[in-house]
């Protein structure tokens, strides 16, 4: 191998590695997570196992407190709605995972919108997000947002300098429309690095369980790297408003970034402990003339496992 060449099979071996352990946590229950951590079969001992019992033990106590601020949403009737903007790869369908993961989808959902079809682009360009916006009690995240316009359709062509020009004029006011209209604005940008990105991209082909994850987009953001950077300078000069501030997150880390990104959200959102009531599990009713039928043997999925 040429010079460097082992240490990149390396990083990309443990790039599909932690993919691995991200699907394992999001099926992990917290009851479980103990007897997980101190199997040597899963985890490696020593200072990497001490790292990610602190990932995992974070990870659930900030989970925890997102179930708080969930019953604190849906009881006072709070709306807010939370942008994840940032590089391709850099992690922001992680994150999103993780906020959701513990939540109730009737009060916390998630909007990723596909590229605008001939309709849509015939609308004002801020009304296919605006049906998307919460209502009382509700929480949504949106993965990638109306920033497109800022970001990969200035870059790509796929707007021209006037929409992008109007745009800029009109993003400050929407965004200032929305919190006037009670709806609280947050924005995080997800920042890598050029190498760490191209690490990913690279993990990506070489898993054929996330090679679906790599679009030509994503492959034309590694040559086009500067004129994103370009672009995602200005936005943040241009739409960096008091009422809607933008938060970036440092990403070369994914684990790190989540916790960061979760501890920082809880931080500006006023929840707190909301009283609940006092479940109790009712008694199962029983008829004399109940008779249950048998399920045809057919229709059972065959017990493979």
């Amino acid at each position: 191998m040429r010079p460097g060449e082992a240490e990149l099979v390396r990083r990309i071996h443990n790039e599909v590695a932690d993919y691995y352990d991200e699907e394992i946590e999001l099926e992990l229950d917290d009851r479980e997570a103990s007897e997980a951590f101190g199997d040597p079969v899963h985890l490696p001992d020593g200072a990497e196992q001490d790292s990610r019992r602190h990932y995992f033990r974070e990870l659930f106590r900030l989970q925890g407190e997102l179930v708080r601020l969930q019953s604190w949403v849906a009881a006072t009737g709070h709306k807010l709605v939370i942008l994840f903007e940032g590089r391709d790869a850099a992690g922001k369908g992680g994150v999103i995972k993780r906020i959701t993961q513990r939540l109730n989808p009737r009060v916390c959902r998630v909007a990723a919108l596909p590229a605008p079809n001939d309709r849509e682009r015939t609308q004002w360009y801020f009304q296919r997000y605006a049906a998307h916006l919460p209502a009382a009690g509700e929480i949504v995240l949106f993965d990638r947002s109306w920033y497109n316009r800022a970001g990969v359709e200035r870059v790509m062509g796929f707007c021209n300098d006037d929409q992008y020009e109007e745009f800029f004029r009109s993003v400050p006011e929407f965004e200032k429309m929305l919190v006037r209209s009670g709806i609280q604005v947050v924005k995080y940008w997800f920042s890598i690095t050029h190498d760490e990105q191209r690490l990913r991209f690279l993990s990506r082909i070489h898993d054929p369980l996330k090679q679906w994850k790599l679009s030509p987009m994503d492959l034309e953001s590694q040559r086009r790297w500067e004129d994103y950077t370009k672009a995602k300078e200005t936005m943040l000069e241009r739409t960096h408003i008091a009422e809607a501030p933008w938060w970036v997150v440092q990403a070369d880390d994914k684990k790190r970034a989540r916790l960061n990104c979760i501890h920082h959200l809880l931080s500006l959102v006023p929840y707190q402990d909301v009283d609940a009531p006092t479940i109790v599990l009712p008694a199962r009713e029983r008829h004399e003339d109940y008779v249950r039928h048998p399920v045809p043997h057919e229709m059972f999925v065959p017990e493979v496992y």
